[in-house]
């Protein structure tokens, strides 16, 4: 699995990752809820959508809009498990480990923190 520093300095390479940002109506969802809140939602997703070793729709599973959390999913390439394997050393056809589905939403709050004008 590789650190979040190594990967977070290459997202900066791709211009796919580099188009995503939180839409006006995320930012406002982020804010109202908050960052804990948001992340729970976070775990949920990861948990039902990406950590089985085959998810349903791979591939197509995570939405571009609609939850701040999508938007970051493809910022930081934690969107199917053929991006988890490309950027982050994390192979396919498994179930992702606690630790590996820990590492997938310390990414996407990281990213979420970086385009929060509070904080949140």
């Amino acid at each position: 699995m590789r650190a979040l520093e190594e990967v977070f300095d290459r997202l900066p390479q791709s211009a796919f990752r580099q188009r995503f940002r939180l839409a006006a109506a995320d930012r406002t969802y982020l804010r109202d809820k908050g960052l804990s809140t948001v992340l729970e939602h976070a775990r949920d997703f990861v948990k039902r959508r990406l950590a089985p070793a085959e998810p349903m729709n791979d591939g197509k599973q995570t939405p571009f809009r609609g939850h701040p959390v999508f938007t970051a999913q493809h910022a930081t390439a934690t969107c199917c498990r053929g991006c988890l394997a490309k950027w982050y050393a994390i192979p396919a056809g498994r179930a992702l480990t606690g630790s590996e589905q820990a590492h997938v939403i310390e990414a996407i709050a990281r990213w979420l923190r970086s385009q929060s004008v509070d904080g949140a």
